[in-house]
């Protein structure tokens, strides 16, 4: 699966683009049909710890996939996006499944 990291206002070192596309990669244990997914991140300008925002944008045919998560770090908000992104694909296979 191709994955895009884009970064707001900032650089990303290649320590986390790595972690991402590993992350990301598991998800076509769930749904094989993954086209694409392209992850923006942001920080928020709060006095808030939790200033990391991570949003994943997943494709597959017929539907696009949208999640943001804001926690302390982007590893942490990337895990609980992915994490919600493998039920939604869980479902949607299920669904699929059901209707053929």
């Amino acid at each position: 699966m191709k994955v895009n990291v884009h970064a707001v206002n900032f650089t990303v070192d290649r320590k986390l683009v790595g972690y991402v596309q590993g992350r990301l990669d598991k998800l076509e244990k769930f749904y094989d049909r993954v086209v694409c997914s392209d992850v923006f991140f942001k920080l928020d300008n709060t006095n808030l710890k939790e200033n990391k925002i991570a949003e994943v944008k997943i494709s597959v045919p017929g539907d696009e996939f949208i999640v943001k998560k804001q926690c302390k770090t982007f590893e942490e908000a990337v895990e609980l996006a992915a994490d919600s992104r493998e039920r939604l694909l869980m479902i949607r296979k299920q669904k699929i499944r059901a209707t053929s």
